[in-house]
């Protein structure tokens, strides 16, 4: 019964060769371009570096424990 009622499949598409890949190998205005990136990503980090005050270990001073209370002291 199924024969009757299903469609025929029509036939695939011939299946297309992939493109070649692109060469390895940079112009020099592609290296150049890509150098000016790194200096400017390099700029921008050193940038941001000046803005951080905490090493990864955190404060390294000491904490002022010691505090003057409302009622003198």
């Amino acid at each position: 019964m199924s024969s009757i009622f299903s469609p025929k499949m029509p036939p695939l598409p011939p299946v297309q060769p992939a493109p070649p890949p692109p060469s390895a190998e940079l112009s020099a205005e592609e290296k150049a371009r890509i150098q000016q990136e790194q200096a400017e990503k390099e700029r921008r980090r050193r940038g941001r570096k000046s803005t951080i005050l905490t090493s990864p270990l955190g404060i390294e001073e000491e904490a002022e424990v010691e505090r003057k209370t409302l009622l003198g002291g």
